[in-house]
């Protein structure tokens, strides 16, 4: 990774996951209570950082969407609120849609077919199987190794990639965000608690907040006539 290719974004961004990493894997070293009821616990640090992090680059990608709706065709406002939609709906699940801030009461269908008893889709069991582990686990694990680690590749490889890319506007991840992902992927093994996932996820909410922030392809998201 050269250093100089990174923006002071990526510097805090990074140092600040660094510092969320070294002190997970402390407390999951040394006190593992602490680790799993406070550092890594439902709405704690961990799980708000993630929230915020998703929901900012929700709000980036509306932003842009607005910014430059009426320069862009149709399939660029397709890719960008897509997007967009995804990361808000990533945030919501993230907090249950805000049902324990507001301490709202789970209806009768969550409490009888959801894992947490909570109003969210991750963790709803269907016959006997978590969602989160069939289709957020698994299949997004899929996802995020073709979007982080073969796109890439593939797009400066490939023109035809590279403008299919482009027309839908989606964000190509530098080098750096790559060596990043497969950092985050090995130190998590370090932590020995089945809440490490959390720290985990708080990883992509970085990594992907950069990305949006400065992707490859930055000039997806200039103005053109």
């Amino acid at each position: 990774m050269n250093i100089k290719t990174l923006t002071k974004t990526d510097f805090f961004g990074y140092l600040f996951l660094i510092v969320a990493y070294v002190i997970g894997i402390y407390y999951a070293s040394t006190n593992i209570t602490y680790f799993d009821t406070v550092y890594s616990k439902e709405d704690g640090f961990v799980e708000n950082s993630q929230f915020v992090l998703i929901f900012s680059s929700s709000l980036l990608l509306f932003y842009r969407f607005l910014k430059l709706f009426k320069y862009k065709n149709i399939y660029w406002k397709i890719g960008v609120l897509g997007m967009a939609l995804v990361f808000l709906f990533g945030a919501g699940e993230e907090i249950s849609w805000g049902q324990r801030i507001f301490n709202i009461q789970s209806s009768e269908y969550f409490i009888e077919n959801n894992a947490q008893h909570e109003t969210n889709l991750h963790n709803m069991v269907v016959e006997g199987k978590k969602i989160n582990k069939i289709i957020f686990s698994q299949l997004l694990t899929i996802i995020l190794i073709i979007y982080i680690l073969i796109l890439p590749v593939l797009y400066r490889k490939f023109k035809s990639i590279k403008n299919l890319v482009n027309l839908f506007a989606i964000p190509v991840v530098k080098w750096h965000h790559s060596i990043a992902f497969l950092v985050s992927t090995g130190l998590i093994f370090f932590v020995n608690s089945d809440r490490k996932w959390e720290l985990y996820e708080l990883a992509f909410g970085v990594i992907f907040f950069l990305i949006f922030l400065n992707p490859l392809n930055k000039e997806i998201y200039k103005i053109t006539s």
